[in-house]
């Protein structure tokens, strides 16, 4: 089984925090489906026939995109691929795009997953975040989309926000498990070199939460998950049982995916291909039929690598027989005193096939990767 990935490079306004590839000029818009469609021709082989069983659309601002022009892309996936019977199709959306008449169409066309982005139930910190939204209309597309039939649906929280109080966070995670999502996506707020809030970092006008706080955050967001029922199943998401993001997992199981769209990655087992970041480059390139990436070949030490990156912040953890048979190397022989040493801390669970992370190790997932990785 595969995944297809759709980047839309667009957003109506730059949230200070964000470093993906977009845009805020909608002038290529036009250009742009017609590339995306015309690379999913290209690249019609890519995956080698396998199965599709995810379907996402992200960005940028995939909810930006009229319903007409989200169903040209997905005909042509649906001539060009071999699509599963009930495949899972995303789009992320901000909530101020989830008007009652575009969730229908939405529904009509198959979509069946929306991830939104919320971020935050408070006006301060969405006017920090440069977010469009306000509380109101968060909390009214949850209901609307419901209304439209998704039953299936992520919602976006950040925490560790500059100048807010655990009592906010708290507030913010009470009111989501109100919502009762099927999915939860929480990340800490990093900040980027290229983005606005970066420059501000340079200049002293924001300075970052500390780690000890972050980490009081993290854990205040795992207690009051697993008191609600949501299994904790990657470091950064959540879900009610049987709701875990079957695309996201495809990229921490290592399933091949093709990526379109200007900025996105694709993956088919043995390579890695990236599509320029550029959007005039991207639509010049497509406009003579000419593929607008290039590519990579994983060495072994790469796939050991994101092997170990991927699957040591999920629940399926590493799967030890595996390493051993499809990527040559013993990590019990290599790291067995580290590993055995981590065990005896508490950050780890190991049996004769799996290792994965405990509680305290999910704190110190990034330091446990670094120390294992192959250079």
């Amino acid at each position: 089984m595969a995944g297809i990935y759709i980047h839309i490079p667009f957003c109506r306004q730059a949230c200070y925090y964000c470093d993906f590839h977009f845009s805020t000029s909608g002038r290529l818009r036009t250009e742009m489906i017609t590339s995306i469609i015309a690379e999913t021709a290209l690249r019609a082989h890519y995956l080698s026939n396998e199965p599709i069983e995810t379907i996402y659309f992200g960005g940028g601002t995939p909810s930006l995109l009229t319903a007409n022009e989200i169903q040209r892309i997905l005909d042509t996936i649906q001539a060009k691929f071999n699509i599963v019977s009930s495949p899972e199709i995303t789009l992320e959306a901000n909530p101020d795009d989830l008007h009652k008449t575009y969730l229908q169409d939405l529904k009509k066309l198959g979509v069946n997953r929306l991830s939104i982005g919320i971020q935050s139930f408070f006006e301060k910190d969405l006017k920090l975040l440069h977010r469009i939204h306000d509380r109101d209309q968060a909390l009214n597309c949850v209901k609307d989309a419901r209304d439209a039939g998704f039953d299936n649906l992520n919602l976006d929280l950040i925490y560790a926000m500059p100048h807010g109080t655990d009592a906010e966070w708290a507030e913010n995670l009470r009111q989501m498990m109100q919502l009762a999502p099927t999915h939860l996506s929480a990340y800490a707020l990093t900040i980027e070199e290229s983005t606005v809030f970066g420059r501000w970092y340079q200049k002293g006008k924001l300075r970052p939460v500390d780690e000890d706080k972050a980490a009081d955050q993290l854990e205040m967001l795992m207690d009051v998950t697993a008191q609600h029922g949501y299994e904790h199943y990657e470091i950064s998401n959540f879900c009610q049982p049987g709701y875990e993001s079957k695309h996201n997992s495809s990229y921490w199981l290592q399933k091949k995916y093709l990526g379109l769209g200007p900025g996105a990655h694709s993956y088919n087992g043995t390579e890695r291909h990236f599509n320029v970041s550029n959007n005039p480059k991207y639509v010049k390139q497509l406009s003579a039929d000419l593929l607008a990436c290039e590519g990579e070949k994983l060495t072994d030490n790469d796939r050991i690598n994101e092997y170990l990156m991927t699957r040591l912040r999920t629940k399926w953890g590493i799967d030890l027989r595996r390493m051993g048979k499809d990527l040559h190397f013993d990590l019990m022989k290599n790291y067995g005193d580290y590993i055995n040493h981590l065990q005896l801390q508490g950050h780890l669970f190991i049996n004769e096939e799996n290792i994965t992370l405990t509680r305290s190790g999910k704190m110190i997932a990034d330091e446990i990767t670094e120390h294992l990785f192959q250079m």
